[in-house]
């Protein structure tokens, strides 16, 4: 894949950045870039994984609060924060090689938006 994005960049450069920034570079990105079905994929899905972890994130942090099970949650608030920058960075190396990396149910209905 040597296709070019509106940026003038390789595509595959362009889908790595939309995962950089996380939701923020992919919001961006989704609104500039038109044409570039792979570029558009990456942004969508950054976008809507980020915004989906910020919100689990929020929703395990403020369980914490909770007597006695809080500790429960701090445990699986910091594995959810592991686990999101691994992915992270999976998605960014993925891009950057040129793969569609789908996530389980996000990445399809992201694929279906971007496809239509």
């Amino acid at each position: 894949m040597n296709n070019k994005s509106v940026f003038g960049l390789n595509e595959n450069l362009a889908a790595a950045l939309a995962y950089l920034g996380t939701f923020v570079t992919g919001i961006i990105i989704l609104i500039l870039e038109k044409e570039n079905k792979f570029v558009r994929f990456a942004a969508l899905q950054s976008t809507v994984f980020f915004v989906a972890m910020f919100v689990v994130t929020w929703i395990v942090n403020w369980l914490t609060w909770i007597p006695i099970l809080g500790w429960i949650f701090g445990v699986v608030s910091a594995l959810l924060g592991l686990a999101s920058f691994i992915m992270w960075i999976i998605l960014m190396i993925k891009a950057y090689q040129g793969q569609a990396m789908k996530l389980p149910i996000l990445g399809d209905i992201c694929w279906e938006q971007v496809h239509k």
